[in-house]
């Protein structure tokens, strides 16, 4: 593989940033606003089948004991 020095490395890198597609304002704000809703449901819905579980378990524990 060839070396090269760095600041050739440097000119690479800033051609290849120069190249990606940033997203805008409005994009950032609206998937992070669907990661927090999407997390909120996660944890619901675990939180509710924990409580399922849990109680569950009770009852059937509370047969045999």
């Amino acid at each position: 593989m060839a070396r090269t020095n760095p600041l050739q490395f440097i000119n690479q890198v800033r051609a290849e940033t120069a190249k990606v597609v940033w997203p805008t304002r409005r994009e950032v704000l609206l998937t992070t606003g669907m990661v927090f809703v999407m997390a909120a449901l996660t944890a619901v819905f675990f939180a509710v089948v924990d409580i399922l579980i849990r109680q569950g378990l009770t009852g059937l524990l509370s047969l045999f004991g």
